[in-house]
């Protein structure tokens, strides 16, 4: 993966894999999940909490306090660490409502915070742009930060092609319409950073949308 940006102010981006089971639908796969922090030398956020929240607190410098969980979508391999997260740093965690019946799946209490289209979340001197953008999931949400150039689409648009859309609360028609009109339409420039896998940019994808539109996935 090539090196992350940082901000004038020095906000940068850190990349933790995470690996354990997603599982939905009576189905469960072994995955390796991305999880972003974003943040200067004194606070970050965490962008999905995935499988281990010891081992995420672990890879942050000490220094850093975790001032928010932001969590791209409910699915189980993206939120399953956030409750030992939370407990560690007392940050809250914060889903779209949509994929509430995904989050009590696994949890008892309510997420702590909901996420909404257009909030706008301030780490360090940068601002963090939410974009609802299902398909995936119906409350999934990509996280655009302009200063830095790139946006965390979670399981929205990976290199390649849209995310998987052929399980519960899913749709291949909703999640192209969310890629076509908050996604592709920001600068080709912008470096699209995943929750699996690796990295891409919304110019190198954007060519490739009627592909994915005749394949139907």
């Amino acid at each position: 993966m090539p090196d992350l940006p940082t901000s004038a102010g020095g906000v940068g981006i850190q990349r933790i894999v995470t690996s354990g089971t997603f599982e939905l639908d009576g189905g469960s796969w072994e995955v390796d999940n991305n999880v972003w922090v974003v943040g200067d030398d004194d606070q970050c956020v965490v962008i999905d909490a995935a499988h281990d929240g010891r081992a995420i607190v672990a890879a942050i410098p000490k220094q850093r306090k975790v001032i928010g969980i932001l969590l791209t979508h409910g699915h189980n391999d993206h939120i399953n660490g956030a409750g030992e997260l939370g407990s560690i740093t007392r940050a809250p965690a914060y889903l779209h409502p949509a994929d509430r019946m995904l989050w009590d799946e696994i949890y008892d209490v309510a997420p702590d915070e909901e996420l909404t289209d257009g909030q706008v979340v301030t780490v360090g001197d940068v601002e963090v742009h939410v974009l609802h953008t299902p398909g995936h999931t119906p409350g999934a949400v990509s996280l655009h930060v302009p200063a830095l150039g790139v946006v965390f689409t979670g399981d929205t648009l990976f290199n390649g092609g849209p995310g998987a859309t052929g399980r519960s609360f899913s749709s291949f028609p909703t999640i192209v319409e969310s890629i076509c009109e908050r996604l592709l339409t920001l600068p080709p420039e912008t470096v699209v950073l995943t929750g699996h896998g690796d990295s891409t940019t919304i110019g190198v994808e954007a060519p490739h949308l009627q592909e994915w539109i005749d394949r139907g996935h």
